[in-house]
């Protein structure tokens, strides 16, 4: 029988479990996904059942066999990236979820992070973790938890009862139990994990009241992190071999391996990675300084992290909100009506303004418009408003780094639209490149995989697989781009 020599990739995310399987070329092979519920118990308010997504995994599994048509005993790793800072808490011994987990997007520790904040523990955290106090990480889930779990905390300290986000939950139900563990990306997004040391800070451990014996083993994210007991439709012995957070795999899997490379995931939101090498960059822009990976015996690889709120968002706003389109994929060819935005300018602004002006209270703003503004107008506004917020990550990443940017990587639905690729590129003045297969997050967990099982002896070997796609190169006249920043700085402030 020939050596195993297929990956397996799971993508577990915020509404679906999605898997992939690719040939050791990193070849799409054939793929499943399956959506679950979301829970909302109030407003503000976001759960997830791990069990659910637990049996959506399996579920996903079993059809993307199926679709690749091979045998899971062809599967010489398993990789796995997921939704980052989303906190289960769950018993050692039996597996029995004690509560929900506790979803990135959930808010109800607000007031537990402005405590913290008021009492002058932001500048610490910082220094330590690279991250802000904010709901949006896992260590106030954790406590609330334990203080809201009846029990929660004496089991929690004893090491009984558990933490762990997604890729820690999957890790311990595809090992039977046996390993509960997490890699270095997903410990950074925690606000608990020393960004120098690589390991849970007592400090950090302390401010938030959490037991080290709750709490996963930190790897490298290409470690073998145990192998599957007793899944149903995969054989024993399995290496799980790949794990990273979902931006930074796509980071990965973009093959931005050398310094200043970044990436842009283009989704409902926006996120945006720059590669700072060996040494973390400590952001005077409000972005974040998290791991990009760390393989395993060589040094960890960080990256700057900014977020733009509304991307996608905006596109879907104009379909369901002012119904100016039926499909999303339909802006491009209503922009495309008009050879530009007549003045107008589009702050996506719907849900505040993050890094680097960070105002909560900004609001979507149309500016410039008269009696000859069409709709054509306003679409490719919103497509240029999303690249310019962009272009203000993009420029407060290399203040912080004093890197440049030699390319810009795009992936996610909207990076599909070559309107919207052509203005990155133009406002960026960088080449932005778009590669075939835009389902990057999932290949680099399958990359990590290849390297964590022995199929790929290195990232070179990564690197050149990953070449090809569509490159747009800038065009814009520099005055043109002057006037263009100009009116965006403009609307900026009036938002």
């Amino acid at each position: 029988m020939p050596a195993p020599s297929h990956l397996l990739a799971i993508d577990q995310g915020t509404t679906s479990t999605k898997v992939f399987v690719y040939d050791r070329r990193l070849k799409l092979k054939g793929s499943a996904g399956r959506e679950f519920t979301q829970h909302f118990p109030r407003p503000a308010l976001v759960e997830h059942d791990l069990e659910e997504i637990w049996t959506s995994t399996v579920s996903s599994i079993r059809r993307a066999l199926r679709s690749a048509g091979i045998k899971a005993s062809q599967i010489a790793g398993i990789g796995i990236t997921n939704q980052r800072e989303t906190t289960g808490l769950w018993m050692r011994d039996s597996g029995e979820p004690l509560h929900r987990a506790l979803v990135w997007q959930d808010r109800r520790t607000a007031d537990a992070c402005a405590a913290l904040r008021a009492a002058g523990e932001e500048d610490a955290v910082r220094r330590t973790t690279g991250l802000l106090l904010d709901p949006y990480f896992s260590a106030t889930k954790m406590t609330w938890l334990l203080e809201h779990v009846k029990g929660a905390r004496a089991r929690a300290e004893a090491g009984d009862a558990i933490f762990g986000t997604i890729d820690t939950w999957l890790v311990y139900k595809l090992t039977g139990g046996r390993v509960h563990a997490t890699d270095v990306t997903n410990a950074s997004r925690t606000l608990l994990m020393d960004l120098e040391t690589l390991d849970w800070d007592v400090g950090c451990l302390t401010r938030h009241e959490i037991s080290r014996a709750s709490l996963p083993d930190i790897l490298p994210s290409n470690s073998v992190f145990g192998t599957t007991q007793g899944v149903s439709g995969l054989p024993d012995g399995i290496p799980i071999c790949g794990i990273a957070g979902d931006q930074q795999s796509a980071l990965f899997g973009q093959a931005c391996f050398d310094v200043g490379e970044s990436k842009c995931t283009y989704g409902t939101g926006a996120f945006l990675l720059m590669n700072t090498g060996h040494t973390p960059v400590r952001s005077r822009s409000g972005l974040l300084s998290t791991v990009a990976w760390q393989l395993d015996g060589a040094a960890p690889t960080y990256a700057l992290e900014g977020s733009a709120f509304i991307a996608g968002a905006a596109v879907q706003w104009l379909r369901d909100g002012l119904r100016m389109i039926k499909r999303s994929s339909d802006i491009e060819a209503l922009a495309r009506t008009v050879r530009d935005t007549g003045d107008v300018v589009f702050v996506p602004a719907l849900s505040g303004l993050g890094a680097p002006h960070w105002n909560p209270d900004a609001r979507g703003l149309f500016a410039g418009m008269d009696r000859s503004t069409t709709a054509g107008h306003l679409a490719r506004a919103v497509l240029e408003g999303i690249a310019l917020q962009l272009h203000d990550l993009a420029d407060a990443m290399r203040a912080d780094s004093g890197q440049g940017i030699p390319s810009f990587r795009v992936d996610g639905g909207a990076a599909a639209n070559d309107l919207l690729m052509q203005f990155q590129a133009d406002i960026l003045q960088v080449p932005v490149v778009r590669p075939d297969d835009l389902q990057t997050t999932a290949l680099g967990a399958a990359a990590l995989a290849g390297l964590g099982s022995g199929l790929f002896p290195d990232t070179e070997s990564v690197r050149r697989i990953r070449r090809g796609g569509k490159t747009f190169k800038p065009k814009m006249k520099p005055e043109v781009r002057t006037r263009a920043l100009e009116k965006w700085a403009r609307a900026v402030r009036c938002a």
